[in-house]
């Protein structure tokens, strides 16, 4: 698949490449990032250079992974957010803001705009949200997303070589009022 521009009113999201490198590697010197993603740590130039020039187009080529740089409307770096084919008709979506653009909902819109295009253009019915439990931010974004809690999954991310449990949470094309590519029958309770 051709990588695709997103807008919203405040925000550009954009694939990136071998210009945006820089700017990736200065935003991911942020601890919490390296804390909180999975990303190396240290990161390094080399990781910046294979993510811009190699994993970011070849997710896009394979269809298997669509990054979005989430810039703002001058053109700079406010996040990155990725939605990961995992299953059929099913996404896993993960986020992280530059440090100096936290709390002021930008990946939040990122997050919804992303899921919207995924949706309607790639016929995904299901995008999971996973955190590590206690990154209460991550948790936070996806909350305000609309993501539904479906609760904790123990040792179900490797982080660093390191097995953490992890929260998880779904947003199906219905929370935001589009229709589904596949009928759902929810489960009586």
């Amino acid at each position: 698949m051709d990588p695709v521009t997103l807008t919203t009113d405040r925000l550009v999201l954009r694939t990136v490449g071998p210009h945006d490198t820089q700017a990736v590697y200065d935003a991911v010197q942020d601890p919490d990032i390296q804390r909180w993603t999975t990303v190396p740590s240290p990161y390094l130039p080399e990781h910046a250079s294979g993510f811009t020039e190699q994993l970011v187009p070849d997710g896009w080529a394979a269809g298997s992974m669509f990054t979005f740089g989430v810039f703002l409307a001058g053109g700079e770096l406010a996040g990155m957010l990725s939605l990961t084919m995992r299953s059929l008709g099913v996404a896993e979506v993960g986020f992280w803001a530059a440090t100096e653009h936290r709390g002021q909902g930008y990946v939040t819109e990122a997050t919804l705009t992303a899921c919207r295009w995924i949706f309607t253009e790639v016929g995904v019915d299901r995008v999971e949200w996973r955190a590590e439990v206690g990154n209460h931010a991550s948790r936070a974004v996806a909350e305000r997303a609309g993501f539904a809690f479906e609760g904790t999954l123990r040792s179900a991310v490797n982080n660093k070589g390191v097995r953490r449990d992890c929260w998880v949470g779904s947003l199906l094309p219905s929370d935001l009022g589009l229709p589904s590519t596949a009928p759902y029958l929810p489960a009586r309770v």
